[in-house]
């Protein structure tokens, strides 16, 4: 008896296939998508697997539409006619019903739209196969909007180019922009949103490529806590990742960022992009790695990042060499070589297969090729160069219509300086061609030449390894591959003829040195190549097998991953609630961390922000800062009287609307300052940069703009002298962002916290009597938003924490509808700290971020969170959803008439 499979959710950016609806049948014409054969052949094998049981999401891709004839349109009406005429000799009584049900529709007419029934959508499901989840984004105008980010702004990028704006069409105001980071967004929602509804306890969820980056992370958040950290998420990236000189030129570096590592497991097609990676994270996120060797002898990265573990590794890619093998030696493959050989008998044949983009070299290979035939003249009217462009998507993009001017010019160039009446030595072919014609080009090939200037995995060279491995009578075996060291193939063969495609003499005398290697030398090659191809079924096991191993091992670990906040629901208990209280640190939350405390001032926009939350009557403001009276009093409490503020970590407090200061500390014994300065006196006196801040309650050293190692030395030696004593006057000794605070240990920001919270909401505070802790839950309250970046922030999550735990047991039947208080402690920051928190946000501009969304300043697709849209990208029960909803039954009765209405009604 078997055991019960592993299931796998797979997620692609879209489904295998090319999908039409012929609307004159109302039925579905699917076809196989081309492109990212090594992908689709890792899906056909598990889904045969004895020991896998996959589920398969994805997006339809386009649909295309077969448009209904006008003589279909005719009939159509003709029949519905008849029909209603019917119906009205059988109950003439109904005749307003006619009127009002029937439509027929125009040739012509609204012939760009895009709708699809729920039936219909049933249908296509019933149509493939049963374990493939189609993710619905329909538009009637623009389908491709929903790639506009990937490709034009995140794919240039990862292969170093840095114009992608040129892609886009950038208002002055960058909203298209903007528009195509919303697509993003809402592209991974809705797999976040589709994986929900069919994820199971234990599943696998593998995710691929760049389309998805945001996915992991959503998926962190849209399950509650307890599943959310149970899950085990895979990511693969396909592509290339830039080194970090070139990733930080995203505008939206961090949120990609935060939105893969919520993954367990991130792989590579080679061990130099996940080192880029880990670059990356520790640069912008504060991450923390420790690199050693996997089980196979590769880098392995482990990753601290939000408390939780993440492995970053390599695993190149394969093909389906089995599958390749049958197909490409078949009788109709075999008269195919025939006639490539004979059409270019006694010469040389090069062949070169690209996709037709300015990372695939194909100017650096013609280039290469013009140099050689220039050097080498004894080759001139020997060798063709057969080269087949595959059309992109983007094929009518400024860029690719430049990189077909200078191709055809070059191709122009060539072919009359070295080619005649009978004869042109590149034979170029702007085309997607069958399977069966590009594996017999492979075959009669003496030489593929390979030009990539960036890739990520370049499979073609390894489909060619492939077929020249089979030794059979057509003498295909051992023919070379020369191969750019740009590609990520060139990390896996290693023993191909590795060239600089930038440098068109070395390409040149490669091929040269090619066509003059004998058999045993070209056989010898060949052998070795051929050993480091990996099938497509063994990556895949591998890759499984290892996130089996470290899903077992998450069971056994404490160490979880704190998620992104989740600014949708967030914003949903925000509307929801009438008690709103919001409780912020300042420097590294409201403000960005700076060389110069006195320079961390308010900006404009959160004055404007923090403006419009004090005026809601429904919320009251906090800042619970270790700053002092005169600073808080001069940013704040002369600028907003809506705004409470406190001083020192909770030893002065200034209640909303009163101007007075209350001191907590005055009856506390403040002779330890003397003792305390003169220590930190002799350590200033040694550390140039380092100065001291004297606040009232608390002594402060700052050493931001110190030489960093002598700063972070003389740190440890003046807390190592501080705890000396502090001890014996009941003080803390607290390590902050490049400073060291002394103050009484009964001043922390959590004691205030629990003062603000154990409290009647709305009336003034009086922190000097005792906590009334029998208030009722409905007099506090009911929505608490508390951001902080440091460890002094800790405090006040660890009490928000302890009120809610207390809470649950005393008032477990008052839980809102998202099942909670509506507590929300989220961490700030540095994605190395271990917290208490229950989110975190990256740093103070996603700050702004989600208090603006708050006030409707922001967009709700600003950043990624728990969201369900319709199947045209529309937020659920929106104006929009609405809107779409009725102009789908409206397009569904123009296009089939009402028939079905008025028989029912007759």
């Amino acid at each position: 008896m078997t055991g019960k499979k592993q299931r796998i959710i797979n997620c692609v950016s879209q489904l295998p296939y090319k999908i039409t609806l012929d609307e004159s049948s109302d039925e579905w014409i699917i076809n196989p998508a081309t492109g990212n054969s090594a992908l689709y052949s890792s899906l056909e094998y598990l889904q045969d697997s004895s020991k896998y049981e996959q589920i398969v999401v994805g997006w339809t891709g386009e649909i295309n539409k077969k448009n209904i004839t006008k003589a279909e349109l005719l009939k159509r009406q003709i029949e519905n006619e008849k029909l209603a005429s019917s119906s009205l000799n059988k109950n003439d009584s109904k005749q307003h019903n006619h009127n009002e049900n029937t439509a027929t529709a125009t040739p012509g007419q609204d012939d760009d739209k895009l709708y699809v029934t729920n039936e219909q959508m049933d249908n296509l499901k019933s149509k493939i196969n049963k374990n493939y989840n189609p993710v619905w984004l329909l538009r009637s105008r623009n389908q491709s909007r929903w790639r506009t980010y990937a490709e034009n702004i995140i794919w240039p990028l990862f292969h170093y180019i840095l114009n992608p704006a040129k892609e886009v069409n950038l208002d002055s105001d960058g909203s298209d922009t903007n528009n195509s980071w919303y697509d993003y967004v809402k592209f991974n929602e809705a797999y976040a949103m589709k994986i929900a509804e069919i994820y199971q306890p234990g599943d696998i969820i593998w995710i691929h490529d760049y389309y998805l980056l945001l996915l992991p992370q959503l998926l962190r958040m849209r399950f509650s806590s307890e599943i959310g950290n149970n899950l085990t998420i895979g990511y693969f990236h396909h592509a290339p990742w830039p080194s970090y000189e070139y990733f930080r030129c995203l505008p939206r570096r961090k949120e990609i960022l935060d939105g893969l590592v919520g993954a367990d497991r991130i792989s590579f097609q080679n061990e130099q992009f996940s080192r880029h990676f880990v670059s990356s994270c520790k640069r912008l996120l504060d991450s923390t790695s420790k690199k050693e060797k996997n089980d196979i002898g590769k880098d392995q990265y482990n990753v601290s990042v939000y408390g939780g573990d993440l492995i970053v590794d390599s695993s190149p890619i394969g093909v389906d060499t089995e599958k390749i093998m049958s197909e490409a030696f078949t009788p109709d493959v075999d008269s195919k070589v025939d006639a490539i050989r004979q059409a270019y008998q006694g010469k040389k044949i090069i062949i070169g297969r690209d996709r037709f983009d300015p990372v695939r070299g194909i100017i650096q290979k013609l280039r290469a090729f013009e140099t050689f035939l220039a050097m080498y003249p004894e080759w001139r009217e020997q060798v063709v160069l057969i080269q087949v462009s595959s059309p992109t998507l983007n094929r009518d993009s400024p860029q690719n219509i430049r990189l077909e001017q200078q191709v055809n010019e070059l191709v122009n160039s060539i072919n009359s300086q070295y080619g005649n009446l009978n004869f042109a030595p590149v034979q170029h072919y702007y085309m997607r061609i069958p399977k069966d014609v590009y594996f017999s080009l492979l075959r009669a090939a003496n030489l593929r030449l390979i030009t990539s200037v960036r890739d990520g995995m370049n499979t073609t060279a390894l489909e060619y390894v492939t077929i020249k491995s089979h030794d059979s009578n057509s003498n295909c075996y051992g023919m070379p591959l020369i191969l750019s060291e740009f590609s990520g193939s060139s990390s896996v063969l290693k023993d191909a003829i590795i060239v600089n495609p930038w440098d068109s003499v070395a390409v040149a005398k490669s091929i040269n040195t090619a066509f003059a290697l004998t058999k045993e030398q070209r056989d010898k090659i060949q052998e070795k190549t051929w050993s480091e191809v990996t099938s497509i079924k063994s990556w895949t096991d591998r890759f499984l097998e290892k996130m089996i191993q470290i899903g077992h091992q998450a069971e056994s670990q404490d160490r979880k991953k704190t998620p992104a906040l989740n600014r949708p629901v967030l914003l949903e208990n925000y509307k929801a609630a009438d008690r709103r209280l919001f409780l912020f640190d300042y420097d590294g939350t409201l403000t960005p961390i700076v060389k110069d405390p006195a320079a961390a001032i308010p900006t404009a926009r959160l004055y404007s922000i923090m403006e419009k939350l004090s005026q809601d009557p429904k919320n009251q403001i906090w800042i619970i800062s270790g700053r002092d009276q005169a600073f808080l009093n001069k940013w704040w409490g002369s600028k907003n009287k809506h705004i409470g503020l406190s001083a020192e970590h909770g030893c002065f407090v200034k209640d909303i609307g009163t101007p007075e200061w209350v001191n907590l500390a005055k009856k506390f014994d403040m002779s330890w300052q003397v003792r305390v300065n003169e220590v930190m006196e002799e350590l200033t006196n040694k550390t140039p940069g380092s100065f001291i801040e004297r606040k009232e309650v608390a002594l402060t050293w700052h050493y931001r703009a110190t030489v960093p190692e002598l700063g972070d030395y003389n740190a440890a030696e003046l807390k190592k002298q501080l705890l000396e004593f502090t001890e014996d006057f009941d003080l803390d000794v607290m390590e902050g962002k490049k400073n060291i605070e002394v103050r009484p240990k009964f001043g922390n920001k959590g004691e205030i916290v629990k003062r603000l919270v154990w409290h009647k909401y709305g009336t003034p505070q009086d922190l000097l009597k005792p906590l009334d802790q029998t208030l009722p839950i409905d007099q506090m309250p009911d929505f608490i938003l508390c951001l902080g970046d440091d460890f002094t922030d800790e405090d006040m999550f660890r009490q928000l924490n302890s009120i809610e735990t207390r809470w649950g047991k005393e008032y477990n039947d008052k839980r809102n509808k998202w099942g909670n208080y509506g507590f929300y402690p989220v961490t700030v920051g540095s994605a190395a700290k271990v917290t208490v928190a229950k989110a975190h946000l990256t740093d103070p501009q996603q700050v702004l971020d989600t208090l603006g969304l708050l006030v409707g300043n922001v967009s709700l697709f600003q950043s990624a969170g728990t969201v369900d849209l319709d199947t045209r990208g529309h937020v659920k029960d929106s104006e929009s959803s609405k809107k779409s909803q009725a102009a789908s039954v409206a397009y569904t009765l123009k296009r089939t008439g009402s028939s079905t209405s008025i028989n029912k009604k007759g």
